[in-house]
């Protein structure tokens, strides 16, 4: 009798890996989802209600070449970017889109719903949507947000709370103003704003760091704290003298032979002062510091978990004292802007709130650099975009023009951007 045949048959037909998707991203794909189909909507009852058709002006009255402006049909632009819109939120909402389509779709929904608003604001205006001067405006509201998302992504990747980038904002445009003035040099009012970031940061640090205070509050504190100073250094000091005092050279723009000369995006991005080149250039140093260097990795590995830090010979404490300092050196460069790099003159909170406009890119951005530079730019277009639709009498109140910027950042905060996760340490005061 022979023995059962125990041969194992290996089937060589392929194997299939089904992509799980946590509850975590399901909760962000539906609200995308939704989102994007509630803006189709509203895009399509908007098409269906306009008139008239919409002119966008490539270059302003005083470019060295003149671009034509384009004309498109009101109600077809806006009903094509309702259902671009709608076919993105849908594909969002059934699940199918993964990895670089669902970017490709994110974006695509993006640029819908924006050129399909601009073309409804601006339809039957005789006035042209200008371009070229909304891309200048938001080069210029962006490059102190930058800076101080910038700011932010060290602190608090190394694990401490940073609310204080308006006060550190406030305090360095306040020296860069009066130091400025006294000397009359750019170069000293720059160092002594980086060197006000930096003292500001060091607040932040010794208390935060040192003494364990409740980091959220200490820069609630500190803001009340550079606000009072500077008000009553303003009201008491400065504008009695403000000759002397208040009347700080500006910087000029530099441009770049040849890139300067593009058309549309060489006045934007290479005519620009040195403040915007070193924005633009921040953006790479510090991912570059934060992901390319030991010292980076150490930042990411005491705002994650300093306990293992530490056991491997890593001092906590002082790689956060240098990353806090690092970090108000590119806050002191933002402060800068708002005096030297614009108008030369200081005035009581001249910030109006732009450190917590960055701190919301942070945020945004996912505690990354470059994403948080991105979403600064967004927040400095959309403020740019109410502006100047404010001045071509759109169709819909000032007032909420003026909300518009910050209920786009509620929006891509609790909807378009999702859960995120902050360093796992950040907040929390290292005691060995």
């Amino acid at each position: 009798m022979s023995a059962p045949d125990t041969t194992t048959v290996i089937d060589d037909a392929p194997i299939h890996l089904e992509a799980t998707e946590s509850r975590a991203a399901r909760r962000a794909r539906l609200s995308t989802g939704a989102l994007l189909v509630v803006f189709g909507l509203a895009l399509l009852g908007a098409g269906l209600a306009t008139r008239g058709s919409a002119s966008f002006s490539l270059s302003d009255a005083f470019a060295a070449v003149s671009l034509p402006t384009i004309t498109v049909p009101g109600m077809p632009t806006v009903l094509v970017a309702a259902v671009l819109t709608l076919l993105a939120g849908a594909g969002f909402l059934s699940g199918r889109l993964w990895g670089r389509s669902r970017t490709a779709a994110a974006t695509v929904a993006g640029l819908a719903v924006l050129i399909g608003f601009i073309t409804w604001a601006v339809a039957g205006n005789a006035l042209a949507f200008p371009v070229a001067n909304q891309l200048s405006g938001t080069v210029a509201l962006a490059t102190p947000l930058v800076l101080g998302a910038l700011a932010g992504v060290l602190c608090e990747n190394a694990g401490v709370v940073n609310v204080a980038i308006e006060g550190q904002f406030l305090v360095a445009a306040f020296t860069a103003a009066t130091v400025g003035s006294v000397t009359g040099s750019i170069p000293v009012a720059l160092i002594a704003a980086v060197l006000a970031g930096m003292a500001m940061g060091a607040l932040l640090a010794v208390f935060s760091i040192k003494y364990w205070v409740d980091q959220v509050v200490l820069g609630v504190v500190l803001n009340l704290l550079a606000s009072g100073i500077t008000g009553f250094l303003f009201d008491q000091l400065v504008q009695p003298n403000g000759a002397a005092l208040n009347s700080a050279p500006t910087m000029q723009r530099i441009a770049i032979p040849g890139l300067s000369q593009i058309p549309l995006i060489g006045p934007v991005l290479f005519d620009q002062t040195i403040l915007v080149y070193l924005a633009i250039l921040s953006v790479a140093l510090v991912w570059f510091l934060l992901y390319r260097t030991r010292w980076g990795l150490r930042v990411r590995s005491v705002g994650e978990h300093p306990e293992a830090a530490d056991t491997v010979g890593i001092n906590v404490r002082a790689v956060r004292w240098q990353a806090v300092l690092v970090g108000g050196l590119f806050a002191g460069l933002g402060g800068a802007f708002f005096t030297i790099g614009s108008t030369g003159g200081f005035i009581k909170d001249i910030t109006v709130g732009n450190g917590f406009i960055a701190l919301a890119a942070l945020i945004m951005g996912r505690w990354h650099p470059v994403r948080a530079a991105m979403m600064a730019v967004f927040f400095g277009f959309v403020t740019q975009m109410s502006t100047q639709l404010g001045t071509m009498n759109a169709p819909m109140p000032r007032e909420l023009l003026g909300l518009f910027p910050y209920l786009a950042t509620v929006i891509a905060v609790a909807g378009l951007i999702g859960r995120s996760r902050a360093p796992k340490a950040d907040g929390t005061p290292y005691t060995k």
